[in-house]
């Protein structure tokens, strides 16, 4: 075996120029993988984040059937006080649960004395919500946070109003019994507007929709969760859904839904096609791959057919003759791997020090911290080598194939 290995080492370096412009040709294959899954990676990471700490949550739960009904904001489909008590002792039983905050969605039509507007808002509890999605604030684009007696809007709706901070605005809505109420409410804050669910909804006090709408204080539309690991989002659903099944309406059907974020917003299918890009650039890899080193060993068998004779006829078995060749595919898939994976994690580290941003919305700028993790450095090493060994594959049988006189002719 070692024979075999210091013999296909040294076949490399006879042809020093074609085997060092096929290792750099894999380097960049290997370099533009890594760049862009670390990119793009670190963008979609930014995005979810984005989404998750600003607007959504990591997970959500309603009453069954809420979602569906989703645009309408029903007020009939609320989370009653015993389903709340219940809720609250299985989300304290999950240690990977952060916080979590109870909202009431509602819909109604906001007027400045002069004009009208149709209007969703989210009630919340200011310091829960705080906690569950700690971007809400940064989406102020002037004024200050919720208190009672406040509302924040939508920077859409102030322009169309030409309202400002500290003008007065009603708001008035219709209660689940069809009675109708209303109130006046200050201008807080003007909030920016985000494309998607919650995205472009104004948001008052808790305390103060359940005056309007006469709720009992204990009714809610949803409960926004927030984990401790973002990473545990899957086990931390699987678990929490089990747990919520269990507790059963009289006709025997499960109370509560509940949903990720991914099922809650559109910009989950830009995080799929993201995944799916980095996916069709390792495909574009392997590609490079297979036609460089199937192309330099090819070549390789051609040149060196009387060697390949005068082995056989020295009585080397054709199963040697083929590892020499595949040990060769795994020398140029190894030592092309090494340096651009050494590249790669250069590349990324002076990325990481220069500070690079993105601008995401009209907040301020985000910066850009690509990241190369030892599994997707593992993964990319491997399917280079396997790759290079199989380009070899077809080169190493036809040389064990060769018959000896043939070779030697």
């Amino acid at each position: 075996m070692y024979n075999m290995i210091k013999i296909a080492v040294r076949n490399l370096f006879r042809q020093k120029r074609r085997s060092m412009l096929t290792i750099g040709i894999v380097a960049f294959g290997v370099l533009a993988v890594m760049l862009f899954t670390a990119t793009a990676g670190s963008f979609k990471n930014i995005m979810v984040g984005q989404i998750t700490d600003s607007m959504l949550g990591h997970i959500q739960i309603h009453s069954k059937g809420y979602v569906a009904s989703l645009d309408n904001l029903p007020l009939d489909k609320t989370i009653k006080t015993k389903q709340i008590k219940k809720l609250k002792e299985i989300l304290s039983s999950i240690p990977e649960i952060e916080s979590y905050s109870f909202r009431i969605l509602l819909g109604g039509m906001l007027s400045n004395y002069k004009d009208s507007t149709s209007i969703k808002l989210a009630a919340i509890i200011p310091e829960n919500e705080r906690k569950v999605v700690p971007l809400l604030e940064d989406r102020l684009v002037k004024g200050t946070f919720l208190k009672e007696g406040e509302i924040l809007l939508p920077d859409l709706i102030t322009k169309g109003f030409k309202s400002k901070i500290g003008d007065d605005i009603a708001l008035v809505v219709t209660n689940a019994d069809g009675s109708v109420n209303g109130q006046s409410f200050k201008i807080s804050g003007i909030m920016e507007s985000i494309v998607g669910p919650t995205g472009k909804y104004g948001y008052i006090h808790f305390d103060d929709a359940i005056a309007m709408l006469r709720m009992d204080s204990a009714e809610i539309s949803e409960v926004a969760i927030r984990l401790n690991n973002f990473d545990d989002m899957k086990s931390v659903f699987t678990s929490l859904k089990k747990k919520l099944n269990k507790i059963k309406n009289k006709k025997g059907k499960p109370v509560f839904e509940i949903h990720t974020w991914e099922k809650l917003s559109p910009f989950y299918s830009i995080a799929r096609m993201i995944d799916m890009m980095s996916l069709f650039i390792k495909i574009i890899l392997i590609g490079i791959v297979l036609v460089s080193v199937m192309n330099v060993m090819i070549m390789a068998v051609y040149e060196r057919t009387k060697e390949i004779g005068s082995l056989s006829a020295m009585g080397t078995l054709p199963s040697k003759i083929r590892l020499i060749f595949l040990f060769e595919g795994f020398f140029l898939g190894i030592y092309g791997s090494i340096i651009g994976t050494i590249i790669s994690l250069i590349t990324v580290y002076i990325v990481n020090i220069s500070n690079v941003s993105i601008a995401f919305g009209r907040g301020s700028d985000i910066l850009l911290k690509p990241s190369v993790s030892l599994s997707q450095i593992g993964t990319t090493v491997l399917i280079v080598v396997i790759v290079s060994m199989l380009a070899v594959l077809e080169p190493a049988i036809r040389a064990s194939k060769m018959e000896p006189i043939e070779a030697l002719r």
